[in-house]
């Protein structure tokens, strides 16, 4: 499912245009980033969480070389499931 089938199905059910929902889910998504980029996170409940974790500076190694390369620490956003969506999905 790609975005766009979210907005025609959105569209349907609600009677809006679909550029008026494009927008919705454009901004919606884009506050996500924004948060994220920010450090903060963010709990849809009954979807999911979505944080931002540290990842500490380590030393990593060239495969073809095999030569050791240092890694810099740093931040990547992570989603977990919630128990709700999580159960909703292995019922199906």
């Amino acid at each position: 499912m790609t975005k766009q089938d979210i907005v025609e199905d959105i569209a349907l059910r609600t009677g809006l245009t679909k550029k008026e929902v494009a927008e919705a889910v454009e901004l919606f998504l884009k506050k996500i980033g924004e948060a994220l980029a920010e450090g903060k996170h963010l709990e849809i409940r009954g979807f999911g969480t979505f944080k931002v974790k540290e990842r500490k500076a380590r030393m990593a190694r060239n495969p073809r070389t095999g030569e050791a390369v240092p890694v810099p620490e740093r931040r990547v956003p992570v989603f977990k499931v919630s128990k709700v969506l999580k159960d909703r999905v292995a019922l199906t």
